[in-house]
């Protein structure tokens, strides 16, 4: 009975041990869904419908996305106003609000010689396939680098338009940066000339599509002057200038302010460029033709940091030392003066004359150069023949001139100058004396007179006095006939076959007494402007194969970058390095890798390929063509040599 009873007590309390943990959960559940229930019934009131609730127990989680720090203050204020702080978690985030709106689309495009960069972030999933399709057509082959991004958003309104003008532009500018944005197009280019600059920028302007913004800096380089030079001559006439440089438009302010007190009339052109010997040139050019004028006359030339001062035959000697001396203290310590006072003429009758002697050479609107006069011996009588063979066309010589052992020092560079002078003229005469070197004549082209300017200049330092009359006819410039491609190369080639382009060794840097082979070609390529070529780097089989090939690469992008500098338009031309893989003489040999060490002019075809030339027989300049800038002695070209079969991996020296 005993036991009974305790039987039916366990029972009753584990009945109400269980109603108990019941009504318990039915009471947390009611609480929980209530509590919940007002929470987000609060919420939706006060406009948080963005913030979600979870009960856990007396816990209450809230998450969601505030759209900003003060808006997830207030729901949680609104939450607390029902619940205890310590009960509530907080997971709700904030979000920024630029990131629920479409992201700013942009194209940036960058293009040089090594090919087309993009970056940028595009709208659509096809917008980049279209662009690389686009960008492919303007590289023709050369490396793109792909840095493109794509977000599925429709195109923003003015995206199509400004993308197209910016592919258009990128087409004309082979080195330039453009950015796209819906709004603006910035570009930011270089050109070859301003001539070029200006029509670039007006063909944008043209095509600039109608709301788009367009901003614009295209540069055109400064040619370099070399010399940098000047010639001031001042006779009974008045004065005038033969030839002006200047580095800054402030510089010919300050030349032109002391030309006109010095008795300069009228308006005179000064060439704005780069190669100044001195930041201080428009001061020494200033003092320099007050000098002149101090003198009462005479011609001034600079060439560079070098300055002649010629006075009048009629100047005292009191009145020419006291001016040079103060000319000379007065200048920029870089410049150093040569100041000559003529002799003054012989009286006729008093003393017997002996005619001066003389060198004279004419030159023929066909080309033809008539070579009179004296040379000192046969040694430089065969120098200047071949000199000058190699000016006018070997077939457009004749001479006569004659030895005469007693000619002055200085006179075959004195000759030589004035024939490299002479050929920059349609027709003329040169005329050399002890005492002067006089050209006369007419030009086909504007620079030809400046250009005169500066051979004589440079060569005739100290060494007499020069003057120049020469006349630039307009009409004969549209009578010359355009050479042919072929032409165009052979010309150059011929230039570098007399004399290679020489560089510093293991350098890219050209040598400085290679600037006038530089020089040659850039006259050679006028009316070769559309003729496309490759310039062509070669080195000998001395180093590593791979280092020859990168030096021969920047070597003929130092010869393109030197005929950039000195105004030739180039862009039909390019650069290219082939190191040591297509000799043309014998590598085991010191003459054989001088000859391989080369500058190269090759024809582009239609396909992209340079032309090689095949090789010549030794005896091709006696059966070319008679064209006067085709020809020159000893222009045949080397046998082409085969590599070497057995090649180690390391080898000295240097190219």
């Amino acid at each position: 009975m005993h036991r009974l009873a305790l039987i039916i007590a366990a029972v009753a309390l584990a009945l109400a041990a269980s109603a108990s943990f019941l009504l318990a959960n039915l009471t947390a559940d009611y609480v929980e869904t209530t509590t919940a229930a007002k929470l987000r019934e609060r919420l939706v009131a006060q406009g948080y419908d963005w913030v979600s609730v979870r009960t856990d127990g007396l816990l209450v989680h809230l998450a969601g996305a505030a759209p900003s720090e003060a808006a997830r203050f207030k729901a949680l204020a609104a939450v607390k106003g029902i619940v205890n702080s310590a009960r509530v978690r907080d997971k709700i985030k904030v979000v920024d609000p630029d990131s629920l709106h479409p992201p700013r689309f942009s194209l940036e495009m960058l293009r040089n010689g090594d090919g087309i960069s993009l970056i940028g972030l595009l709208p659509g999933k096809t917008a980049r396939a279209s662009v690389l399709d686009s960008i492919k057509e303007v590289a023709s082959g050369a490396r793109i680098g792909d840095m493109l991004e794509i977000a599925d958003y429709p195109a923003p309104k003015g995206w199509a338009a400004a993308l197209k003008f910016g592919l258009d532009s990128l087409r004309m500018l082979p080195r330039s940066k453009i950015s796209v944005s819906p709004e603006r197009v910035t570009i930011t280019a270089s050109t070859d000339s301003q001539a070029e600059k200006r029509r670039i920028e007006d063909a944008l302007r043209k095509a600039r599509p109608q709301g788009l913004e367009l901003r614009m800096q295209i540069n055109a380089p400064r040619p370099v002057i070399s010399p940098f030079s000047l010639r001031v001559i001042k006779d009974s006439t008045g004065l005038r200038f033969d030839s002006c440089s200047a580095d800054t438009p402030k510089a010919i302010a300050r030349i032109m302010e002391a030309a006109r007190k010095a008795g300069l009339t009228g308006k005179a052109d000064c060439r704005i460029g780069l190669g100044a010997p001195s930041p201080r040139w428009a001061e020494a050019v200033a003092r320099a033709i007050a000098a002149l004028d101090a003198l009462g006359g005479g011609d001034l030339t600079f060439s560079d940091a070098d300055i002649t001062l010629v006075s009048t035959a009629d100047t005292s000697q009191e009145n020419f030392d006291q001016v040079v001396h103060e000319l000379e203290t007065d200048l920029p310590d870089v410049f150093s003066v040569h100041a000559l006072l003529p002799p003054r003429p012989i009286v006729e009758g008093k003393t017997k004359k002996t005619p001066p002697p003389e060198f004279v050479v004419t030159l023929s609107p066909e080309g033809l150069a008539r070579m009179r006069g004296r040379l000192r011996d046969a040694r430089t009588r065969t120098a200047v023949d071949n000199f000058a063979r190699a000016q006018f066309g070997w077939k457009n010589v004749d001479d006569a001139t004659r030895i005469d052992p007693a000619l002055p020092d200085g006179w075959p560079k004195r000759v030589m100058a004035g024939l490299q002078a002479l050929a920059r003229l349609h027709n003329g005469l040169l005329k050399i004396t002890p005492d002067l070197v006089s050209l006369r004549g007419t030009a086909d082209r504007p620079q030809a007179r400046t250009e005169i300017t500066q051979i004589l200049s440079s060569s005739l330092l100290g060494q007499g006095r020069f003057s120049i009359d020469v006349k630039y006819v307009p009409a004969l410039n549209h009578q010359k006939a355009r050479p042919s491609p072929r032409q165009c190369v052979d010309r150059i080639n011929t230039i570098l076959k007399r004399k290679q382009i020489t560089f510093a060794p293991s350098s890219a840097r050209i040598d400085a007494d290679s600037m006038d082979v530089v020089q040659k070609i850039a006259d050679t390529l006028e009316g070769c402007e559309d003729v496309r070529m490759e310039i062509g780097g070669h080195t000998d089989s001395q180093g590593r194969e791979s280092m020859n090939l990168t030096l021969s690469q920047a070597r003929a992008e130092a010869v393109l970058d030197a005929l950039l500098n000195l105004d030739v338009l180039t862009t039909n031309l390019r650069a290219k390095g082939y190191g040591e893989s297509q000799p043309v003489a014998d590598n085991s040999t010191e003459e054989g890798r001088k000859a391989n060490r080369r500058i190269e002019f090759r024809l582009i075809g239609p396909d992209g390929k340079a032309i090689r030339p095949a090789p010549q027989p030794a005896d091709a300049a006696a059966s070319a063509q008679s064209d006067k800038a085709d020809h020159a002695a000893g222009d045949s070209k080397p046998n082409q040599a085969k590599p070497a079969t057995a090649k180690p991996e390391e080898k000295n020296g240097t190219n």
